[in-house]
């Protein structure tokens, strides 16, 4: 396929052209100031969409569970985990909306093109695997819903796929973005339940802001939930559906600020339905049998219906099958968009079926196979959900060392490239997530790993990616010294070229040279890597041998 647009790196024609949001238009071409108030309001109201769906999209079945449960368990005790992960949601998302912008090629695109077919097949195919089984929670989480609701789960899980299917398929990129923000405005349903258990807001507000352990709980319990709490937060489906999706919505590097704006809305409403789920089930549970015995969401639901009202259970049901609606939609365009982009296909919302035939039958597949996955009898749902987590411990680090080093690649981002301290937190990011997917990992293969172990890992693991990340701060520091690079960092381009600035054809990129401290990220990737899969094969084996 041709580049759409000459001198730019575009893959798909359909990716250039007027904005057509969900609340407004811009027209391609649009250059005027925005300096009012209203102007600006427009603008904004046209951009909003990217950052809001894949925000409230992280808030899916597997999200309601994993809040839930740590309300149910522990209290409110965990809530500050949340605002501890507020600055990794910003940074990590901020990073890829740039590169959509800028670059005008996805995600698993880019990692193919800069760091070889190894790379780019790992991460399109960790992608597929994960996102394939991460749909399938999504359908779970519908059948729970269905099921309080009093509703025949086969009609209601096939309605569902039929409804996702046709939303995404119209071939009219507004039909889709105006479904997805109403499931958005659904997704807000959380609140009148939170307000009716009336959980107490003076200790909410503590447990935010007040970081500490429940008193009496297993350490490792508690970690392994901290765990799955920044896993259900931080997922590595976001970082490719947003990049692609900013592409497929045609914003370019001159509304980036816009697209920021509505990114920290989607981060307020992550925020909201987490405290929500987590503050009611603290609540609903609190003194009664079921205190620190979570079982799923569905129960929850019933929870509300036996200790407060079946309308309480109605609306947290309703919001449930909205928050799987709106994660199965954003979790299959991911999956559609990478492996059509890694493949050179027809790959946009504003084409029809019949124009883009391989982009809309992996979307559809995806859908079709989950629902059909969660009606055959004897299907070891269970067994899938820990799937997707050891899938997401594995891809997490490996997008987040990737999505760090493509950010400092000047032929990719030219201006937009990271700036120091951004590097520096981000690098920090990267080094947890490391550290805490390993345990995540670990914890799925080893159900009784001991607390010992896993306070091991943490301090000798905080450690040495302490002293790697200093060192390569380090080490680009006197780097910059000796170039000279970092005087010319302080003389900053022109805001009008830092608008139109894209970047240029793949095929008339420069190899990337790896740095020092970018081949250091790499080694601590493919270390990482290789303890993940003899972790695998040994738990494999251990199964296949012993039945255990």
């Amino acid at each position: 396929m041709t580049n759409a647009v000459k001198n730019e790196a575009v893959l798909d024609s359909a990716h250039v052209g007027d904005i057509r949001g969900a609340f407004g238009t811009i027209r391609h071409g649009d250059v005027a100031a925005r300096t009012g108030i209203w102007q600006r309001l427009r603008t904004l109201l046209a951009i909003l969409g990217p950052g809001l769906i894949v925000m409230v999209g992280d808030n899916d079945a597997g999200a309601f569970s994993t809040y839930a449960q740590a309300g149910q368990n522990y209290g409110t005790s965990l809530l500050w985990t949340l605002i501890l992960l507020i600055p990794v949601l910003y940074v990590n998302q901020e990073m890829v909306l740039r590169l959509g912008a800028v670059t005008g090629v996805g995600h698993a695109r880019l990692i193919l093109e800069r760091f070889g077919k190894f790379w780019g097949a790992f991460s399109a195919i960790d992608l597929f695997l994960l996102n394939a089984l991460t749909i399938v929670t999504e359908f779970i989480g519908i059948t729970l819903a269905l099921q309080y609701l009093g509703l025949p789960k086969e009609w209601g899980v096939v309605a569902a796929a039929l409804l996702v299917m046709a939303a995404a398929s119209t071939g009219d990129f507004r039909r889709f973005e105006r479904f997805a923000m109403i499931l958005v405005v659904f997704s807000l349903f959380l609140v009148p339940v939170f307000m009716m258990v009336h959980p107490p807001m003076e200790q909410i507000g503590h447990d935010l802001l007040a970081p500490g352990m429940p008193a009496g709980g297993k350490l490792s319990d508690v970690m392994l939930l901290i765990i799955a709490i920044v896993g259900t937060t931080v997922a590595p489906w976001q970082l490719f559906f947003q990049q692609s999706y900013v592409i497929d919505k045609r914003i370019t590097p001159r509304f980036i600020k816009y697209e920021r704006a509505d990114l920290w809305l989607g981060i307020v409403l992550v925020l909201i339905g987490a405290i929500a789920i987590i503050g009611m089930a603290a609540a609903l549970f609190a003194g009664k049998p079921e205190f620190g015995n979570f079982q799923d969401a569905g129960a929850v639901a019933a929870g509300l219906g036996k200790y407060h009202s079946h309308l309480a259970g109605v609306l947290f049901s309703i919001a449930l099958i909205d928050a799987s609606l709106i994660g199965a939609s954003a979790v299959s365009l991911s999956t559609a968009y990478a492996l059509a982009d890694v493949l050179n296909m027809k790959h946009s919302l504003h084409r029809k079926p019949t124009d883009a035939r391989a982009f809309y039958a992996v979307y559809c597949l995806l859908i079709a196979g989950a629902a059909a996955l969660v009606l055959i009898p004897g299907v070891p749902l269970g067994l899938l959900t820990n799937a997707v987590q050891t899938l997401a411990g594995v891809l997490l680090p490996s997008a987040s060392v990737f999505l760090l080093l493509l950010c400092n690649d000047k032929e990719v981002l030219g201006p937009w490239v990271n700036g120091r301290w951004t590097n520096l937190f981000t690098g920090a990011v990267a080094a947890v997530l490391v550290l805490l997917s390993v345990i995540l990992t670990a914890s799925v293969l080893w159900p009784d790993i001991s607390s010992q172990t896993i306070i091991n890992v943490l301090v000798g693991g905080g450690i040495i990616g302490g002293i790697v990340v200093i060192a390569a701060h380090t080490v680009k520091l006197r780097r910059d010294a000796e170039t000279g690079a970092d005087l010319a960092d302080e003389a900053k381009p022109s805001k009008l070229y830092m608008q139109t600035w894209r970047m240029p054809p793949l095929d008339q990129l420069k190899p990337m040279v790896l740095s020092r401290t970018n081949r250091l990220w790499m080694a601590v990737l493919r270390g990482y890597l290789v303890v993940a899969v003899i972790m695998v094969v040994y738990k494999v084996t251990q199964v296949a041998l012993l039945g255990h």
